[in-house]
C-alpha cells in the first residue's frame, strides 16, 4: 500500500472536529440532542442481520471527505469525466481501463427528504468511492493513479433509491472499513461539483468483513481490521446507528449493503 494511506488520521482528524465543533455552536444545546438521537450505539457484529436504516426523522451525520475524494476538492477531479455517471464502478472510464478485482458488493442507497418531512429525495445525486481490495484508492495511490474505478454518480428515482456495483473495499490502517459517498441536490449539480448537501460515510458490519477478508486478495486485511474497531474508529466513534449498513448475501453469491440516507 502507499505511504498515502498513513495520512488518513493526520489529515481527516482536523476535519473532521472543525466540522462537528462548527455544528455544535450552530445548533447549541439541540445539536448534542441530535448527534444522539441520530448517532447511537449499534453492535459492531451485527453482521448480515444490521439495522442500518435512518428513519424518517434522522438525518446522517456530515463527515470528512477524507483526503482521496476526487472531486476537486483536494486534486484530481472525476465528477467532470465522461462516463462517471453509471451503476458499475467496477471499472474505469475515459482513457483508463483498469478494473478492480474483489467480491461483488452492490450498494443501494435511499435518499429521505429530512426537511420535507422524511419522505423519498427524488432527482438528487449521489457520488460514491471507496478503497480497492489492496486498500489503495484510484487517481492518488502511486501505483492505481491513472486509473479512476471505485467511483461513479447516480441519480435518485421517484422513489429515492439508486443503487452502485462495486466490489467489497478494503481494511486499511487506522480506519473501519467504509465508503465514503456526497449527496448533491442534482445529476447537473453533482457533474459540476456544486450543490453538495451532505458528505458522510457508510460503516461495515464486522461479521460480514471478516467473512470477506477471509479469502484471497484480502490477506492484508486481516491484521488492519484487528487493529481498529467501529467503537474507536475516528468517524464512527460518537455514534454510527445511521450510518451502519444493513448486509444480505454471501461471499459465494456476493453481498448487498443497503443504507437509508436522510438529507
Amino acid at each position: 500500500m502507499h505511504d498515502d494511506h498513513d495520512r488518513g488520521l493526520d489529515f481527516d482528524l482536523p476535519r473532521l472536529i472543525s466540522r462537528r465543533r462548527a455544528l455544535g455552536v450552530m445548533l447549541g444545546g439541540l445539536g448534542s440532542a441530535v448527534v444522539v438521537a441520530c448517532g447511537g450505539s449499534a453492535s459492531p457484529e451485527a453482521g448480515g442481520t444490521a439495522t442500518a436504516s435512518a428513519t424518517s426523522g434522522d438525518s446522517i451525520p456530515e463527515e470528512t471527505a477524507g483526503p482521496f475524494p476526487g472531486d476537486g476538492s483536494n486534486g484530481p477531479n472525476i465528477l467532470t469525466e465522461s462516463g462517471v455517471v453509471r451503476e458499475d464502478i467496477t471499472k474505469s472510464v475515459g482513457d483508463a481501463s483498469g478494473v478492480a478485482e474483489g467480491v461483488p458488493t452492490t450498494i443501494n442507497l435511499k435518499l429521505l427528504d429530512v426537511a420535507g418531512g422524511g419522505g423519498p429525495l427524488a432527482g438528487a445525486a449521489v457520488y460514491i468511492w471507496h478503497c480497492d481490495r489492496e486498500g489503495r484508492y484510484s487517481l492518488y495511490d502511486e501505483s492505481i493513479a491513472g486509473e479512476n474505478y471505485l467511483r461513479g454518480v447516480q441519480e435518485s428515482a421517484e422513489d429515492g433509491t439508486l443503487t452502485f456495483k462495486t466490489i467489497f473495499p478494503a481494511a486499511y490502517q487506522g480506519r473501519w472499513p467504509h465508503v465514503h459517498f456526497e449527496v448533491y441536490e442534482s445529476l447537473d449539480a453533482a457533474v459540476a461539483g456544486q450543490g453538495k448537501l451532505r458528505t458522510s460515510q457508510l460503516a461495515i458490519p464486522q461479521e460480514t468483513c471478516e467473512a470477506v477478508y477471509a479469502t484471497a486478495g484480502y490477506e492484508q486485511s486481516v491484521q488492519n481490521l484487528a487493529g481498529t474497531s467501529l467503537d474507536g474508529d475516528m468517524v464512527f466513534s460518537d455514534g454510527y446507528k445511521s450510518q451502519l449498513a444493513a448486509v444480505s448475501g454471501s461471499v459465494e453469491a456476493g453481498y448487498t449493503l443497503t443504507l437509508n440516507v436522510g438529507v
